[in-house]
């Protein structure tokens, strides 16, 4: 049985990058996808994915503000931020930072080395 994720990015050609990306991998199924971090949080309750991908950056609820809820609810689920500022991210994981990993958007294939690692088959 295939591991889920979901994605949440404001930008839908990321969304789609993603899910192309993790198409080309069989143990693998984007179950969502959200352009918000609300909704990420909404529909992460619905699905009950494996593993959440938050964009740093998103209206409504940025990723990090997403990531802490989703931890306080979901303790388990490995949550990665994905982010075009990498170096910001790599700071911040020396602050009280609830994600598991950071990855570039700048490095989409090392992003599927991350979840490979976090949700193994």
């Amino acid at each position: 049985m295939a591991r889920t994720i979901l994605v949440a990015d404001d930008s839908q050609l990321i969304r789609k990058m993603l899910c192309e990306l993790f198409q080309n991998e069989e143990d693998y199924d984007i179950c969502a996808e959200a352009t918000n971090g609300q909704e990420a949080i909404e529909l992460a309750l619905k699905h009950r994915p494996d593993l959440i991908i938050l964009d740093l950056s998103m209206p409504v609820l940025n990723g990090l503000d997403a990531s802490r809820e989703l931890k306080r609810i979901m303790p388990e689920v490995p949550i990665i931020l994905f982010s075009q500022y990498a170096d910001l991210g790599n700071a911040l994981l020396n602050t009280e930072l609830l994600v598991d990993r950071i990855a570039s958007k700048n490095n989409a294939q090392e992003l599927v080395g991350h979840v490979k690692s976090l949700i193994p088959v």
